[in-house]
């Protein structure tokens, strides 16, 4: 009971979280600034047509990677794997300039994808090891709130870089926001109390370390409800380019904008009021907010769209990440969060993939796209409600 009222009085706003909050602020900035970009430059290299692989083969390398950097994770540190996802950042962008044919591309989406496959899987398991359990949710909301800004300013930042210089001053200009994601976190204290040395049997992957069985039922209701996101990086830059939209980053941040503003609140009422509920919110206005993005047809109505669904991931997002750290057990939280994640780049993967080979460069064809993955989100509704119904006297959870 000492250790549980120790815990609870440590402060949520310290300076190792607000350096760790920025880490990831910048590194979400890197990877993202240069995804509106990318449809475009993919058409001028010959690979129109493979559109919807640019986020499904990121997410592909990004989700198999999960096992490897939740198990390193668990074992050499936190502070190294969220190094290794930065270095990757800086490195594939001064490799987009040299690469450019459409396999060279493509080959560069896969290792780009190690990225976020290592640095948001240790950020998850350092922020458990350092706040207080009651106050998980406020401190995950308030982390995602930080990479949600990066994921606001990167892609305005990108299209501007691209329309008032090139595309490869982009690319180098995401190698240095990655590179100074890297100084913050090479200069943060290793939480993990038994750090192993790093050795070749740590790769070592067996059956027990790729799923945290625990966080499975996470797992399904990140995995249906991020195929939204998927669907909106593949189609949204040419959806806006339709409507008449400049900057193709303006969709993005305007989204991440309301997602930043009620991320504000929304950790601090998961916490009060159970994960459980604010995920059933999330979840319909994410679904509402799909459906108006497919009805939208003036750039008004789809910065509204993306506002609405900033809303709802808002609300969402630090809900279930708080969620999938409750189902799990403190020595298997990087697994536990690496679970979570491969759920989620699978989702968004499998959006991707999906709306790319319906889309095939039709734009008449987007709404139906967006029709049907509202129906694929409410799924992810229909299963929490399930859940909850068949886990009612479980703690903790709801």
């Amino acid at each position: 009971m000492e250790n549980a009222a120790e815990e609870d009085q440590r402060p949520l706003y310290t300076l190792q979280f607000g350096l760790l909050c920025l880490s990831s602020l910048l590194f979400s900035a890197s990877f993202n600034m240069i995804i509106p970009e990318l449809p475009n430059y993919l058409s001028s290299l010959g690979g129109a047509e493979h559109k919807g692989l640019i986020i499904g083969l990121f997410t592909l390398t990004a989700g198999i990677s999960r096992p490897f950097s939740g198990r390193l994770t668990d074992k050499w540190g936190r502070v190294p794997v969220m190094a290794i996802g930065s270095i990757v950042c800086v490195l594939c962008g001064f490799l987009y300039p040299i690469l450019t044919s459409v396999a060279g591309f493509f080959l560069l989406r896969l290792v780009h994808g190690f990225s976020t496959g290592f640095k948001p899987t240790a950020t998850s398991a350092y922020i458990a090891d350092i706040i207080p359990s009651t106050r998980w949710g406020e401190a995950l909301g308030m982390h995602g709130l930080c990479f949600s800004i990066g994921g606001a300013v990167g892609p305005a930042i990108g299209s501007y870089i691209a329309m008032v210089a090139d595309l490869n001053t982009m690319f180098y200009s995401s190698s240095a926001f990655a590179f100074l994601s890297i100084i913050i976190v090479m200069n943060m204290k290793e939480t993990l109390k038994d750090k192993q040395k790093f050795h070749r049997r740590m790769l070592k992957i067996s059956r027990r370390d790729i799923i945290e069985l625990r966080v499975i039922p996470a797992g399904i209701v990140t995995l249906f409800s991020y195929t939204a996101y998927g669907v909106i990086l593949t189609l949204i830059p040419d959806w806006s380019e339709h409507l008449g939209i400049q900057n193709k980053g303006l969709f993005f941040t305007a989204y991440t904008v309301a997602s930043v503003a009620i991320r504000m609140v929304s950790g601090k009422v998961a916490d009060r009021y159970g994960r459980i509920s604010v995920m059933k919110v999330g979840l319909l206005i994410v679904t509402i907010s799909v459906l108006y993005i497919g009805f939208s047809d003036s750039i008004l109505h789809l910065i509204i769209g993306a506002c609405i669904y900033g809303i709802g991931t808002g609300i969402f997002s630090p809900a279930v990440n708080a969620w999938t750290i409750d189902l799990s057990l403190p020595q298997y939280r990087g697994k536990a969060m690496a679970t979570m994640y491969i759920a989620l780049e699978a989702g968004i993967g499998g959006g991707a993939v999906f709306a790319g080979y319906i889309y095939h460069d039709q734009i008449s064809r987007i709404p139906g796209i967006m029709y049907g993955n509202a129906i694929v989100i409410f799924f992810a509704f229909l299963y929490v409600l399930y859940w909850e119904r068949k886990n009612k006297k479980l703690p903790n959870t709801l």
